[in-house]
């Protein structure tokens, strides 16, 4: 019979945290800015209340 090991999640650095709230920050203004002038009508329907819900301009 084996054991299972139960391995502890350490907690993130403040450096770390910053570091990922920024890369999830750009990534999603790429989101939000790429569905807000996608040429694509489905792209821009498909997000278009959300869009206007957070202020941001697409027509």
């Amino acid at each position: 019979m084996t054991s299972a090991s139960i391995s502890a999640v350490k907690p993130l650095s403040i450096s770390q945290r910053l570091v990922l709230g920024a890369v999830f920050l750009v990534l999603g203004f790429v989101f939000v800015a790429g569905t807000g002038f996608a040429g694509d009508y489905r792209a821009h329907n498909g997000a278009h209340d959300s869009r206007h819900a957070m202020g941001f301009p697409c027509h």
